[in-house]
């Protein structure tokens, strides 16, 4: 399988890079680029789609594209050259974006999202040094990532020769060879830690055993890191800065966004298919139409809604039980798609290839996010639990 790796003169890059922040009072801020080059990069990533899909994997030249429209760079600060698209501020647009990646690659939205919560997590708990660092090798063509998921071999934080270690690995870590800048979660002596790594191209790493139904350009595997050093410079934010509330939880709406921009492709290809059936005035399908379009516009409001509220940063307990909740609806919603355009499609839904079977099996992939049924008991406990109106929770 080719991976992408990053460019071996990064170095070199990063090291411009910072040069230019030291001559320059801030760096002239892409933030002004027109959200029009994202949506552009979208439109080329959705036609290389079943392509990426065959060969689970995502082409240099889609890399090189995703760089240039700016992505790469978007949630970065603004005055270090990102359109700050990791504050919660921005959710409004950032949903834009997520749907239209979304929609195009799932893959991909995959990606950049796990990319953008890095930066955020950096911005939120991290020194202005470690900030600045991440942006320069970002400038520079680096990927970051959020690597959290343990097994037995939990990584953990160890006193070892000459200061502390890393012993273990991470697993279902997304983009493992050629993500080069991961924030890694850690049990250290006082809790969980979050590490922010500089990994050089062609680390060791294992994705053999990626072979999920869907969401196969990702590059999910498996990533050890026994023995490797881990100092203050590494060390992000302070014990338990990870599953700190609102945004630990309440950021999922930034997942649900991208299924919803799945979604609602799913919604536009079963009507693409009814005109060129010559079948969209039989009144079944026209029901099935009917429903698609109105759960993917209710997930579509809850995922905005749930981004203005994380943005409020109000009411913490109340912003999480909205995300949980959220995170409810637009599952069932775009199960209730799936099924529809699926019955509504018939046979050729399950042909490769075919956008609305990559969809469904991307969508269906994706959707398996952690612990849905505590969040949603969570969610529903809160409202339980207080005394406000339903039309005002």
């Amino acid at each position: 399988m080719c991976v992408y790796v990053p460019d071996c003169r990064n170095k070199r890059r990063v090291a411009d890079f910072k040069a230019q922040q030291r001559e320059e009072d801030a760096i002239p801020s892409p933030a002004s680029r027109s959200i029009e080059d994202i949506f552009v990069f979208a439109a080329k990533a959705a036609q290389r789609a079943t392509k990426t899909d065959g060969d689970a994997d995502i082409a240099p030249e889609i890399w090189d594209d995703f760089h240039s429209s700016g992505l790469a760079v978007s949630p970065l600060p603004e005055e270090l050259g990102g359109a700050s698209l990791w504050d919660p501020r921005h959710g409004e647009r950032l949903c834009e974006v997520l749907r239209a990646l979304g929609g195009a690659d799932l893959s991909i939205a995959r990606l950049y999202e796990g990319h953008l919560n890095a930066i955020g997590l950096v911005c939120r708990y991290g020194s202005r040094e470690q900030i600045e660092d991440l942006a320069a090798h970002v400038a520079a063509g680096a990927l970051s990532a959020v690597w959290g998921a343990d097994d037995a071999e939990a990584l953990t934080i160890v006193s070892g020769e000459g200061g502390e270690v890393l012993k273990g690995r991470k697993i279902l870590a997304s983009g493992a060879g050629f993500v080069t800048r991961p924030l890694v979660t850690a049990g250290g002596a006082l809790g969980q830690q979050m590490c922010l790594l500089d990994l050089e191209p062609g680390y060791v790493h294992d994705i053999s055993g990626w072979r999920a139904q869907g969401m196969r350009a990702t590059a999910t595997g498996t990533v050890q890191f026994t023995g490797r050093r881990v100092g203050e410079r590494e060390i992000v934010g302070a014990p338990g800065d990870f599953m700190r509330q609102p945004h630990f939880s309440g950021g999922a709406w930034r997942f649900c966004a991208a299924h919803v921009g799945a979604t609602e492709r799913l919604v536009d290809l079963f009507r693409d298919h009814l005109r060129s059936s010559g079948r969209g005035e039989d009144a079944y399908q026209l029901e099935r139409l009917a429903g698609c379009v109105a759960d993917a516009t209710t997930a579509r409001l809850w995922v905005e809604e749930a981004a203005r509220r994380l943005a409020s940063d109000i009411d913490a307990e109340g912003i999480v039980a909205f995300a949980n909740i959220t995170r409810m609806v637009v599952e069932r919603s775009a199960l209730n798609v799936i099924e529809r355009v699926q019955r509504g499609v018939g046979l050729r839904a399950f042909v490769r290839p075919n956008d609305v079977e990559r969809v469904c099996r991307d969508l269906a992939t994706y959707l398996r996010q952690p612990v849905p049924d505590l969040a949603m008991s969570d969610g529903a406990r809160a409202f339980l639990t207080s005394v406000t109106p339903v039309g005002e929770f």
